[in-house]
């Protein structure tokens, strides 16, 4: 007789991104994403100016989460679905104004987006959730590479609080 196995969980690190109607959509992100996978942190959220377009400022924000899915799963089956349920439209400019942009930055302990620890909107929040993280390239901790992102950027914590409690 054959055994069946459970999927193995893995942990992912998810960017949060939007610049259109922010606020509801991020909320909007989290729920739809709690109800596929296990959040486990999610970060303050972060108000950066728009990179690359003349847009609106954009919130960001990190969320740790534990998922049986593989890596081409999640972004396939979860991520980008969320995201055209959400209102999403892809352009020729990957700098356009969003609704919504969820990427995978780290999965399983391995940094997918080497501009991570390049920008704040990035960095910052996932320093919040993963502070301890360490970087394979430098040796330094995600919580020193954000402060010094602090002090050279223009970003700033946003007034919007989530409360998030692990429940929808």
């Amino acid at each position: 007789m054959n055994e069946v196995k459970a999927n193995p969980e893995h942990q992912a690190v998810v960017g949060i991104g939007s610049n259109i109607f922010p606020r509801e959509n991020i909320r909007s992100s989290l729920y739809l994403l709690s109800r596929m996978v296990s959040i486990t942190a999610v970060s303050g959220i972060w108000k950066t100016p728009a990179v690359g377009s003349p847009g609106p400022d954009f919130l960001n924000a990190a969320v740790l989460i534990s998922t049986s899915n593989s890596l081409d799963q999640l972004r396939t089956e979860i991520l980008r679905p969320i995201e055209n349920l959400l209102g999403r439209i892809r352009t020729q400019d990957p700098n356009a104004p969003r609704t919504m942009d969820l990427d995978t930055l780290i999965y399983d302990g391995v940094i997918l987006d080497e501009l991570l620890w390049g920008y704040a909107y990035m960095g910052v929040p996932v320093a919040e959730i993963v502070p301890d993280f360490i970087d394979p390239k430098t040796g330094v901790r995600a919580a020193d590479i954000a402060e010094i992102l602090q002090k050279s950027s223009r970003i700033i914590k946003a007034d919007l609080e989530l409360h998030w409690t692990g429940t929808p």
